[in-house]
């Protein structure tokens, strides 16, 4: 129900009207002008408090020579703020000012603006009056009431934002892989004494070795893969490759009987057609597009022979150059290294942080508290220059509430037009209440920021463009969203998974808001286990009915 703040026009009223011939008494007078209010509660949008009044002045009040001043004033605790005041004039004032008439009186619609002063949550909206007739003013005693509280629901949004750590690429397990070749003459699965004598297969035999004498390496197996080159017949060939399984074994068992390869196991793949196709393809050979076209179309090895010979212009170079490389046996074997456990990286970061390389400080850094996580973004940032590090750290500042140290971090990234390093941006301005900002760094960072455009929105009182970013988001501030465009039930339904204190201050708004008063009562005690909801509670219009 709107507040009437009048005295109907009864027999009394009538009276006090005729008596108004002069300013002092004009002014004694004022609760006859009635006063509307819309909305009936007052609301904060976006920072401000906007309301129309209606002001009605009745017939037989407004005397011709005087003016008379309503000043809208919000009085809350800690204070008031002074609106701009509303100037009203009789039939025989020649300012400027809105004219009202003795005999019909005037209703005047009138703009109400405030900007929102935390403390506004309690409080009520009055109107003081003041009658000139241009030499003495004369001031009603009492506060005209308007309306009572400011609704503030929509700051239950927060300014937090949302984001996530870069992860890092830690492994606490890491392959690692040796690998050696037999080439083979055309033809033969004879292995050449040349090829086991060479430099890269005694690497090899050492780098085996090096891997295996670490305590923490664990050798996994490994394989000899056989092949034959594309050309000839495809089953002298596959014969051929499954002769080069055989050799390429016996030559492995005498060169690495001193050390630990693991179960070994071997296979024949008979033509390489895929090491050709990757050979000419990383070649600088004539027609090489022309010949991997050939590859893709066909896939007989006899017809992709046959075309390929074809290509006379370009044959002898791949038997010059490609086939050779794939008449051939791999050796591959493989080591898996077990890395640092957590208690040694905690152990490292305390004592011994040089050890550290950049994804073990970037992991450590999530395996500490406090202090210790920027000793290992700060040691990552000082030795690698890492970015990452830079924005994690960023992103535990604002969690510690350290919106300066974050900007620091921040200011140092070298690429900052990443979407993940614009919506962090986004996040800083938005703490500091540079809504415009964060408006163009969110929009940035395209679908990394869009969660936190829609937060942006709510604070910035478009709420249904906020509803939009946020659906299917889920949680308060999808829910928060739908309450605030009014979709009561969408919001509880978005409730329905969770079980928070916020979420249960959410279900006393919505409650509030149908009209269910015992519902309300019953969230409001399960929400104010957070001390802070509770203390917003006291003072919640939302709630003013129940209390």
């Amino acid at each position: 129900m709107k507040r009437f703040f009048s005295l109907l026009l009864t027999g009394t009223a009538l009276l006090a009207a005729v008596s108004c011939n002069n300013p002092q008494k004009m002014a004694e007078a004022a609760d006859q002008i009635k006063i509307e209010c819309t909305p009936e509660v007052l609301e904060v949008v976006a920072g401000e408090i906007n309301a129309a009044v209606k002001v009605t002045f009745p017939p037989d009040y407004f005397q011709p020579k005087y003016t008379l001043t309503l000043t809208p004033v919000i009085v809350y605790e800690g204070g008031e703020a002074i609106g701009q005041p509303f100037v009203y004039q009789g039939e025989k004032i020649a300012d400027n000012f809105k004219t009202v008439s003795k005999k019909n009186g005037a209703t005047i619609r009138e703009d109400v603006h405030f900007n929102y002063i935390p403390g506004m949550e309690k409080c009520r909206l009055v109107a003081r009056a003041k009658v000139s007739d241009g030499k003495k003013e004369y001031t009603y005693p009492a506060d005209i009431r308007i309306a009572d509280g400011a609704n503030t629901t929509y700051m239950l949004a927060g300014k937090n934002g949302i984001f996530d750590l870069i992860p890092d690429e830690y492994e606490e397990v890491i392959p690692e892989t040796a690998e050696a070749q037999i080439l083979y003459l055309v033809n033969s699965s004879e292995v050449r004494k040349s090829q086991v004598q060479s430099n890269d297969m005694e690497d090899f035999v050492d780098i085996i070795g090096q891997m295996t004498s670490d305590p923490r390496s664990k050798v996994k197996g490994t394989q000899i893969i056989a092949y034959a080159s594309p050309e000839g017949d495809v089953k002298h060939n596959n014969q051929l490759s499954s002769g080069r399984e055989k050799s390429a074994k016996q030559a492995f068992d005498k060169l690495t009987k001193k050390v630990n390869t693991g179960e070994v196991k071997t296979r024949s793949i008979g033509e390489d057609w895929e090491g050709f196709r990757e050979l000419v393809a990383g070649s600088s050979i004539e027609d090489r597009d022309l010949i991997l076209r050939v590859l893709s179309m066909y896939s007989d090895p006899n017809v992709r022979e046959r075309e390929i010979r074809n290509l006379s212009s370009v044959y002898k170079s791949l038997a010059n150059t490609i086939l050779p490389e794939l008449r051939r046996a791999r050796f591959i074997t493989t080591v898996e290294y077990t890395n640092y456990s957590e208690a040694e990286l905690r152990d490292l970061l305390e004592n011994n942080i040089t050890e550290l390389d950049e994804e073990a400080l970037l992991r450590v850094a999530t395996l500490v508290k406090d202090d210790a996580r920027y000793a290992a973004y700060d040691q990552a940032i000082k030795k690698y220059n890492s970015d990452r590090a830079k924005y994690n750290a960023a992103c535990i500042s604002l969690k510690s509430q350290d919106v300066a140290r974050a900007e620091g971090y921040l200011a140092k990234i070298s690429d900052k037009n990443t979407p993940r390093v614009q919506n962090l941006l986004g996040v800083v301005a938005l703490r500091k209440d540079n809504l415009e900002e964060a408006a163009r760094c969110f929009a940035a960072a395209g679908d990394e920021g869009k969660y936190n455009q829609g937060i942006l929105n709510i604070w910035k009182g478009d709420y249904k463009n906020a509803a939009k970013q946020l659906k299917g988001q889920g949680g308060t501030s999808e829910a928060l969203a739908q309450i605030l465009t009014g979709d009561l039930d969408g919001a509880w339904k978005t409730l329905e998974s969770h079980d928070c204190t916020k979420t249960n201050y959410l279900r006393a708004v919505i409650s509030a808001r149908k009209g269910q008063n015992d519902k309300v009562k019953e969230y409001v005690k399960t929400a104010s286990a957070d001390a802070r909801l509770a203390a917003r509670a006291a003072t919640d219009v939302e709630f003013a009915k129940v209390r």
